[in-house]
């Protein structure tokens, strides 16, 4: 393509060259479309254009009819499924990384409460913060003459 480089979700295709692709009938084409098995891009004046992934999702649904015996409907619960399994796996690894920077900052905690119970066991900590300060945020201070 002229040395461009497009994601597999760029509505390219229209549906002629859609249906090529998929071995599927472009009237098939358009009743998944009503049905919301594939929903394909569309452009200002209202024409399909299908991505690479819509493609491949042509020929899945295709595979699940044909080889699988799969009604349509089942076929739309299929999809949906997946793309519920799809988004709760995204939550889950925003949750897990929630979770990693969470104990990350349990720990800092934990460290801040081991000096000050050590603070107040030892009034004079020999000159040690309690709390480090970074770099960065002196250098700031004093760049900008605002207290931190």
């Amino acid at each position: 393509m002229n040395g461009m480089n497009f994601a597999d979700d760029s509505p390219v295709y229209v549906i002629s060259v859609a249906a090529q692709l998929s071995g599927l009938h472009p009237q098939t084409l358009r009743t998944y479309d009503r049905m919301g098995l594939v929903s394909p891009g569309r452009t200002a004046g209202r024409g399909r254009r299908y991505s690479t992934r819509d493609i491949e999702m042509l020929r899945e649904i295709q595979r699940l009819s044909q080889e699988e015996g799969i009604n349509l409907a089942g076929i739309k619960h299929i999809l949906e499924l997946q793309r519920e399994v799809a988004r709760l796996r995204d939550e889950v690894a925003r949750l897990h990384s929630l979770i990693g920077n969470l104990g990350n900052e349990l720990e800092s905690t934990r460290a801040v409460a081991a000096r000050l119970a050590k603070l107040r066991h030892d009034p004079d900590p020999g000159g040690r913060d309690l709390v480090p300060i970074r770099q960065t945020s002196v250098v700031l201070w004093r760049q900008t003459g605002d207290n931190p």
